[in-house]
């Protein structure tokens, strides 16, 4: 399957993109109780390293490492957001506990079975092959390490133009869930689990489904702040091709129930007769 850059499209910035310019604190879909769950899945606990790929602002890398303890690595392609994420960091006192990079996300800056827990968010195949980033998360997990993927399923039929409306929309390329579980198992790992959290509440997503109208994430004076980053990085044609779309994708999202959310766990498996370092 060819990859695909939603993001910065022509016909305006994505939803991913507007999420990521908000001048508020804002969960990705699950929220702080997804990554909980993750935390209690994979057994998070002080001495773990744990990586974050498509980390973003950095919002759930220092979740998970102010709350358990772990030492965690972000990376994302996305300069600016991590730049962003680097001064969270700073200002939270959290500098010595993680690292943020921009790297990627299909050539991993870090040696081969070093984290005990991977992540992979839901920004982790939009702008490469996401084959070739499941397969870089597994390569850097630890055999009999945890990876984990948080990511958009497809849950109905959508004609080809309109799902690539939505792709152009969200900022991310959402594949059916045995899609990610293929990947996943051609790439190494076994044992996998899934659990939708397609209607779990969460300061992303107030009402069901995973993505919720623009209108309804944030306040007026969020909106604009938003709204005023985004001219100065795509223009006005680009800002009003985003809202002029709002109606149909939202329409799609909420009322026809295409898109969920789903994460799935899985365990690195490595041969007994294979040196996981070699080569």
């Amino acid at each position: 399957m060819p990859f695909f850059r939603p993001s910065g499209a022509p016909n305006g910035p994505s939803m991913l993109d507007l999420v990521r310019l908000s001048p508020a604190v804002v969960f990705p879909p699950g929220g702080e109780e997804l990554y909980r769950q993750i935390a209690r899945l994979t057994e998070m606990e002080a001495g773990k390293e744990i990586l974050d790929a498509a980390c973003g602002r950095g919002i759930t890398t220092l979740f998970l490492t102010g709350n358990y303890g772990v030492d965690a690595a972000g990376v994302d392609q996305d300069e600016v957001l991590v730049r962003e994420a680097e001064q969270r960091a700073r200002d939270q006192g959290q500098e010595e506990r993680v690292t943020f990079q921009a790297a990627a996300l299909d050539d991993l800056p870090f040696r081969d079975g070093i984290f005990d827990v991977t992540i992979g968010e839901i920004g982790l195949g939009t702008s490469v092959d996401p084959a070739r980033a499941v397969r870089e998360l597994v390569r850097v997990t630890k055999p009999l390490g945890s990876v984990v993927l948080v990511q958009l399923v497809w849950t109905g039929h959508v004609d080809p133009e309109r799902r690539e409306i939505l792709v152009r929309h969200l900022g991310a390329r959402p594949m059916i869930l045995v899609e990610w579980k293929q990947l996943l198992r051609e790439a190494g790992v076994v044992d996998l689990t899934v659990e939708d959290w397609s209607d779990v509440p969460s300061p992303f997503r107030p009402a069901a489904g995973p993505f919720p109208d623009f209108a309804e994430i944030f306040t007026v004076r969020q909106k604009l702040a938003i709204l005023r980053r985004a001219l100065r990085r795509w223009g006005w044609r680009g800002v009003r091709g985003a809202i002029l779309q709002e109606r149909e994708v939202h329409r799609l999202l909420t009322r026809e129930r295409v898109l969920g959310l789903s994460m799935i766990r899985g365990t690195r498996w490595i041969p007994r007769d294979v040196d996981p370092y070699a080569g």
